[in-house]
């Protein structure tokens, strides 16, 4: 266990780039390296993460973890991962405020705010090439974008998800039935039932929880629901983590965290740590431990009912097809993210566009790291801010 956790943890201190790019290191390291497991193996994972809501990356350290050392293993995978962000996002959450009328401070917010808008801008024109190909996708995805843009709420968000998968079956479902999808159909489905219950029970009680008076409890379930019905992991949980933070939270603060949350390594859905701590002011450290807990704990549960039987299940044509019209949809969920509260909250003034483009214009022709993205907008940032003043 305790080796289990190290190799996570030592990832977790350098795996900046997002969910994309944790799945390049995670197979550099334990199929390449350590060889824990082999690129077939490797590629199940990946594609039932994809199936499954909640967060992508996350969900294929767990499920190596899990492969290696059982359930321990997959709980040792996840601590050591998500820990570095999970203290970076908290610590910010609880000491920023002191920093805010640092100009410093400021422009790096600033110029990483505009860093947010490239990052989602880049992973809409990347998730578009690889879900919608196919002109139905590309109608799903357009329909749920405006939709989303102008009725934005968790309800709309899981209509649009169902619609689609039973489109998804009707029309994306694979028309040539190779032997291998004929044999998939026959091959018997064994899932781990224990686990579904127990994903099933708690997410009756997140609904309970929510409608209570207690707010630490609204907290577990508002984020227990986000991390179900979230497909597509990373930044597509924007738009459902804007809709539970409400009025508790100002736009403006909400894109703060998913800025800092850019700035350090690990999972996307870390930035529940600081959500959490920002929501339940009477001991911040509560707050985040339970939206952290909560927003990664539905994701896990689904990895564990379908772990055993997944290369028999999404061999299944009726499946792919279902999974096409979701992937289709969670494209136009992200580009309404990029819309609001990403792109409203940072770009204000023509030199705000300015270097947006430039910045999309960079990554996309020289590849750089996301660590030296992060601090060229932050210089840039703070170089603004000094001269505007």
């Amino acid at each position: 266990m305790w080796h289990i956790f190290v190799r996570f943890l030592s990832l977790g201190l350098v795996s900046f780039g997002g969910p994309a790019a944790h799945i390049g290191y995670f197979r550099q390291t334990f199929v390449s390296d350590l060889k824990w497991l082999d690129d077939k193996h490797y590629a199940s994972l990946v594609a039932l993460s994809q199936f499954m809501p909640g967060p992508g990356s996350s969900q294929v350290g767990f499920a190596i973890g899990y492969h290696r050392g059982g359930l321990l293993g997959g709980i040792a995978a996840f601590v050591g991962f998500t820990l570095p962000s999970f203290c970076l996002l908290f610590l910010l959450a609880v000491t920023s405020a002191q920093w805010l009328d640092n100009g410093l401070f400021q422009g790096a917010i600033y110029g990483l705010k505009l860093l947010a808008v490239v990052v989602v801008a880049d992973a809409v024109w990347i998730m578009f090439n690889q879900f919608c190909r196919k002109h139905v996708a590309k109608v799903l995805m357009l329909i749920s974008s405006v939709l989303l843009i102008l009725y934005g709420s968790l309800l709309t968000q899981v209509l649009i998800l169902l619609v689609a998968a039973l489109v998804g079956v009707k029309y994306l479902a694979p028309n040539d039935a190779s032997d291998e999808l004929t044999q998939a159909e026959t091959k018997p489905i064994t899932l781990g039932y224990a686990w579904l219950a127990v994903f099933a029970i708690l997410f009756i009680a997140s609904l309970a929880l929510i409608k209570m008076d207690a707010q630490l409890g609204q907290i577990f379930g508002q984020f227990f629901q986000t991390g179900s019905l979230v497909f597509g992991g990373g930044h597509v949980v924007l738009p459902l983590l804007e809709t539970i933070v409400g009025d508790a939270m100002t736009s403006d603060r909400f894109i703060t965290g998913y800025a800092l949350a850019q700035a350090v390594p690990g999972p996307m859905f870390a930035l529940a740590a600081f959500l959490g701590a920002e929501l339940w002011s009477q001991s911040p450290l509560v707050g985040a431990l339970v939206a952290t807990l909560a927003i990664f704990l539905p994701g896990f549960l689904l990895m564990l009912v379908a772990l055993k039987t997944w290369a028999a299940l999404s061999a299944r044509p009726k499946v792919v097809g279902a999974l096409a019209g979701i992937n289709a949809c969670v494209v136009g969920f992200l580009v309404s993210a990029l819309y609001m509260p990403v792109f409203t909250s940072a770009v204000k003034v023509p030199l705000d566009m300015a270097l947006v483009l430039l910045g999309f214009g960079c990554l996309k022709l020289f590849k750089p790291n996301i660590l030296f993205l992060v601090v060229s907008f932050a210089s840039a940032g703070v170089l603004v801010k000094l001269l505007v003043i």
